[in-house]
């Protein structure tokens, strides 16, 4: 049966002109196919990449950044302050919540749903922060292999804040959970 043309490349043939071809042409298609199959997960690849590690915010804390279910997480593995007064170990004081107040900083996640949108950057993510209790929106890219610039901020990202991380090795010093 004739038809005008490939919608796509507007080539002119017959349905299935491709098929009926000599097996050398199918062949030069079918490995173009496959081509173009492992350059697409090449790149999601290189998307998924996961900055794993520890890496330390403001002097302050080092969080250890890992992949749960295709997303970044963040759990704090290091505090410069490990311990209240009375030399207890820090407690999530500020959280809105008083059932969980209780809970240790040490291990706490605080970075969670972080989404791939592209080489080394994530975004619709979540952080919350122990010192005030609140729960705050957040981007991240990786600038270089030892450098995170994440944006932490509560609806418009022009108001946030830009921290900025460093990878660090996990050291056996006070402070490490």
């Amino acid at each position: 049966m004739p038809v005008s043309g490939c919608p796509v490349c507007g080539l002119k043939g017959t349905k299935n002109a491709l098929w009926r071809s000599s097996p050398r042409r199918r062949g030069h298609a079918v490995l173009l196919a496959a081509a173009l199959i492992s350059l697409v997960a090449l790149c999601t690849t290189a998307w998924a990449t996961v900055p794993g590690g520890v890496w330390l915010i403001d002097g302050k804390a080092a969080v250890e950044i890992f992949d749960c279910n295709g997303q970044l997480c963040g759990r704090i593995l290091w505090l410069q302050t490990p311990r209240d007064p009375q030399g207890q170990l820090n407690r999530d004081k500020n959280n809105p919540d008083p059932a969980l107040r209780q809970r240790r900083l040490c291990g706490l996640t605080v970075l969670w749903g972080l989404q791939t949108s592209g080489p080394n950057r994530w975004e619709g993510g979540w952080f919350y922060n122990p010192d005030d209790g609140n729960t705050y929106n957040v981007s991240a890219e990786l600038r270089t292999a030892d450098l995170i610039v994440a944006r932490i901020y509560s609806g418009v990202r022009l108001f946030g804040k830009t921290k900025t991380l460093l990878r660090v090795s996990h050291g056996r010093s006070e402070g490490w959970c």
